[in-house]
């Protein structure tokens, strides 16, 4: 069975977050032959485009650590209605200079969690906006606008009972867009 590399972008910069515990969580219900990787997406510049023809070392790292992955899966919160901007500037940053895009053609997935009723909904509409620009497949089914309550983790940091089906198929979809993709590549 082959192994699947993903790049796992966390829109939150903030240590106990609730996107980080997500993150970990979701990365125990994937097969083994999903190789998670995370993106340390805090040590960038801010976004300069004077800047792109010489790139600073974190951007070079980060672009070819997206250009060696099979898959992405962002797991953000939602900021003032849209994405975070540690995230937009992160994306901004491999996607240029133009016709560099290191983002294009990489299977992608959407999930985050907020402690509003809404989840993260607008922030996803607005990341899939992004994605659709700069040609990554975003899964679009299911929709995974996660409310931050009670019983969403339990003491270990897994998913709790009565998230973990839901969470299961998120994930299983999301593998099975990533290898349907990649057969497409």
């Amino acid at each position: 069975m082959p192994n699947y590399k993903i790049a796992l972008i966390i829109g939150s910069l903030r240590k106990d977050s609730f996107n980080r515990k997500l993150a970990m969580a979701l990365i125990k219900l994937a097969p083994d032959n999903f190789i998670f990787e995370e993106l340390k997406i805090s040590e960038l510049p801010l976004y300069n485009q004077d800047d792109d023809q010489n790139q600073a070392p974190a951007v070079k790292k980060l672009k070819a650590q997206i250009n060696g992955v099979d898959g992405l899966l962002f797991v953000t919160p939602e900021y003032n209605r849209s994405i975070p901007g540690v995230l937009k500037n992160a994306i901004d940053h491999a996607s240029r200079p133009y016709g560099q895009n290191a983002w294009a053609h990489k299977p992608a997935a959407i999930i985050g969690v907020s402690p509003g009723a809404l989840g993260t909904a607008l922030a996803q509409q607005h990341l899939r906006n992004v994605l659709a620009y700069l040609d990554v497949p975003t899964l679009n089914q299911p929709e995974a606008f996660i409310h931050a309550k009670e019983g969403l983790f339990d003491e270990a940091g897994n998913v709790g009972p009565a998230h973990k089906e839901f969470l299961q198929k998120f994930i299983n979809n999301f593998i099975n867009w990533v290898k349907k993709q990649q057969v497409k590549l």
